[in-house]
């Protein structure tokens, strides 16, 4: 398979799969969204596969959703079109991610914000480069209930989460490794050396052993109420695009509110 936004690669039995569009942050449109789907499911199949790296080409892992080309194409969407266009786009690839049953490393540097912290944070792992921030900015600049998938409790902590989504604040790798969001940071010119490391000693174990392993620490969370939280947030995250405040968001223009989310990281 070609791809156009996605770039696919194999070291010994780790793939790497990287969001390829670096003149735009990597914001995620719809067709890098269904390439990295495709490349995932590709990377699952694959015997020779046992680890897969997720990363980003450029100075950053992903700004996140393509806001701009939401605007154009999914402004007027019913809520039946919305809630069918981000439960497989936005909600279902993530749950892929999750569901994998492979190891899967998220290999981060620069910004990791909003749609795209869900889908690192979704990964059994991650590594940082010194430079990688996060935020989830969406409440303010957006008026909407979060992203999609509302992991941050789970990967930070309540309080934690909550002065992330309440204050639309960033937060450095520093932090995220003391908290345990992230598991290992490096220098930004040591980052793929350094996830590539962590893959590779983790593809020397038996696959199956591992495969059963992931399985029952998913397992573990989601009989503490992990996958219902998920999916009760996702019906709030539909509902909050039905507003006045996201409605008022809308007449100003999606691009208005990116701006606003990177005035909000600037801080």
């Amino acid at each position: 398979m070609t791809y156009e936004l996605v770039k696919y690669g194999q070291t010994g039995a780790v793939a790497v799969i990287e969001q390829n569009r670096p003149d735009k942050r990597n914001a995620q449109n719809q067709l890098m969204l269904t390439e990295i789907e495709a490349a995932l499911d590709r990377a699952a199949t694959d015997a020779s596969v046992r680890v897969i790296v997720l990363g980003g080409i450029g100075g950053h892992f992903s700004a996140g959703h393509d806001l701009r080309e939401g605007e154009e194409k999914r402004a007027n969407l019913s809520v039946e079109e919305r809630w069918a266009y981000e439960e497989r786009h936005f909600y279902g690839l993530c749950l892929k991610i999750w569901d994998c049953p492979k190891p899967t490393i998220a290999r981060v540097q620069g910004a990791c914000v909003s749609g795209a912290f869900m889908m690192a944070n979704m990964c059994d792992l991650m590594v940082a480069s010194d430079d990688a921030y996060f935020a989830d900015p969406v409440v303010h600049s957006l008026g909407a209930a979060s992203v999609e998938i509302l992991v941050h409790p789970w990967v930070m902590g309540l309080r934690r989460a909550k002065e992330m989504l309440f204050t639309g604040e960033r937060m450095t790798a520093a932090e995220a490794h003391v908290i345990g969001l992230v598991n290992r940071i490096a220098p930004v010119a040591e980052l793929d050396d350094a996830a590539m490391a962590l893959a590779s000693r983790i593809a020397e174990a038996p696959p199956f052993g591992i495969r059963l392993t992931k399985r029952s620490l998913n397992h573990g969370h989601d009989l503490a109420g992990f996958r219902s939280a998920l999916e009760a947030h996702f019906a709030a995250h539909e509902l909050s695009h039905f507003s006045r405040e996201y409605l008022s968001t809308v007449t100003r223009g999606l691009g208005a509110a990116v701006d606003q989310g990177k005035r909000l990281l600037a801080g």
